[in-house]
């Protein structure tokens, strides 16, 4: 076909720096959109109390665990699906892409079965209080029933990323989050459902996202179809699928255990403390998203180029990627390091000690934001050519392997303060466990004509 002709001559010979810029500034704009109407989640729910902020924080780590479903499967295909496309595997990157799609949805539904049968059990174990229980529970169960268009709505934006078509991305994550935006204060205050309202705007605003991503491919405007003829009756695929998406759901995954932990370990020092590491989580996740826009739109270049055989635009594609993300977190992290009592009160400012709190856990990870660069850039790169097991080691250092222990040692030993400098130490050793990696697969690259992994562009059979 002459489109899918033209999209792979875009993503193979196009200048790499204009190119991985062109994909990640919807990626950025749909990164930020979406971590905006988080933080409006946090910001509006705030104004009904410390323990109603604390309770953001305890189904932030649900959501995280459905966010680990939908990337899982979202870059597991997508990935897949990239390094096909550059082969000129159209026809298998349509089965990759259609199997991923409806095995989200299953998923998605167990999550939400699950959860809602033993709703109260579960955000205790996720670190909910007394106080904060009753906040929680209104939340998350909400949540939970939108699971399963969450969840495949992490699968059709990573497929589109993949395609190189990230502006279609874009507008059906910003235009959901916008929403959001508009129908948290009226539901949480105009209607007066309180922390309840903040939720079924969320659900009501995925629920949108996940039409107007589903209009793209049914609209024929994609390289790839999702028609459910074309779903694979081959375990192997499937397990290929969950391979390829390990590093993510190990990430994702990670990542709502060590919020857990973490709300476990400041629960310790009360609702303030809760509430004050669930407002700097969400100002990270915002300042964060962005490099992740930027690694989004450097993925999709480096699985066509690896799939295509062309190292050369592979090792240029990282080096470029990882300059920028490089200067855009310094700047963020002497602006927040600078600003960041100010960004808590923002949040919460009728309660000192949540600001103070939260302001010295801001300041402690912005002295970590310049290095954290090289482990995602590390992450995405070996999760995008198939080389699944390093990419999930590597996925598993920042907020398992590292932090985990960490959160248990450090509040014994310092109190509060190792809470708030759990996570900081931890991308230290990230950053020294990820630079001889990288270092060494370069060195390789560049003494070898074939590709570094024997998988790098499996079939669909």
């Amino acid at each position: 076909m002459d489109h899918d002709r033209a999209q792979y001559i875009k993503m193979t010979e196009e200048p790499i720096g204009g190119l991985v810029l062109s994909l990640a500034v919807p990626t950025i704009v749909a990164m930020l959109v979406s971590s905006i109407y988080n933080m409006a989640d946090t910001y509006f729910v705030s104004k009904l109390g410390t323990s109603a902020s604390g309770a953001v924080g305890i189904v932030f780590s649900l959501m995280a665990i459905i966010q680990a479903v939908g990337f899982t499967v979202g870059m597991g295909s997508g990935s897949w699906i990239s390094r096909l496309l550059g082969a000129h595997k159209t026809e298998e990157a349509s089965e990759v892409a259609a199997s991923g799609f409806y095995l989200s949805i299953a998923l998605g539904l167990l999550l939400a079965i699950a959860g809602l049968a033993g709703l109260d059990d579960l955000m205790r174990l996720l670190g909910a209080s007394d106080t904060i229980l009753p906040y929680a529970r209104d939340y998350a169960k909400y949540i939970l029933l939108a699971a399963p268009v969450m969840s495949a709505s992490f699968v059709l934006n990573n497929i589109l990323r993949a395609e190189g078509k990230a502006k279609f991305a874009m507008i059906g994550i910003s235009v959901g989050g916008i929403l959001n935006c508009g129908l948290d204060p009226l539901f949480i205050f105009g209607f007066g459902w309180g922390i309840a309202g903040a939720a079924i705007a969320t659900a009501l605003s995925q629920l949108v996202s996940f039409a107007i991503l589903l209009a793209v491919f049914l609209r024929g405007k994609t390289i790839t179809r999702i028609g459910i003829a074309r779903v694979s009756s081959k375990p192997k695929l499937y397990l290929t699928i969950v391979k390829n998406g390990l590093p993510s759901l190990f990430r994702q995954g990670l990542a709502s255990i060590s919020t857990i932990a973490l709300n476990v370990s400041a629960m310790l020092y009360g609702d303030a403390a809760v509430a004050a590491m669930a407002i700097v989580g969400k100002i990270f996740m915002f300042i964060f998203s962005i490099i992740l826009g930027v690694g989004q739109g450097y993925q999709p270049v480096v699985g066509y180029n690896f799939g295509a055989r062309k190292f050369d635009r592979v090792r240029t594609a990282f080096f470029f990627t990882l300059k920028v993300m490089t200067a855009i977190m310094t700047a963020c992290a002497v602006a927040g390091f600078a600003a960041a009592a100010a960004a808590m009160r923002v949040f919460i400012a009728a309660d000192p000690e949540v600001v103070e709190i939260g302001a010295r856990a801001l300041r402690f990870q912005c002295l970590t934001m310049p290095i954290l660069t090289l482990g995602v850039m590390c992450n995405m790169t070996f999760q995008s050519i198939g080389k699944s097991w390093t990419a999930t080691f590597l996925s598993s250092l920042r907020q398992g392997l590292y932090f985990l222990p960490l959160i248990i040692v450090l509040p014994k030993l310092f109190g509060l303060l190792g809470v708030q400098a759990t996570q900081p130490i931890a991308d230290v050793f990230t950053f020294a466990t990820c630079l001889p990696l990288i270092i060494r697969f370069f060195r390789r690259l560049e003494t070898t004509s074939a590709p570094v992994s024997a998988a790098a562009v499996p079939s669909a059979e």
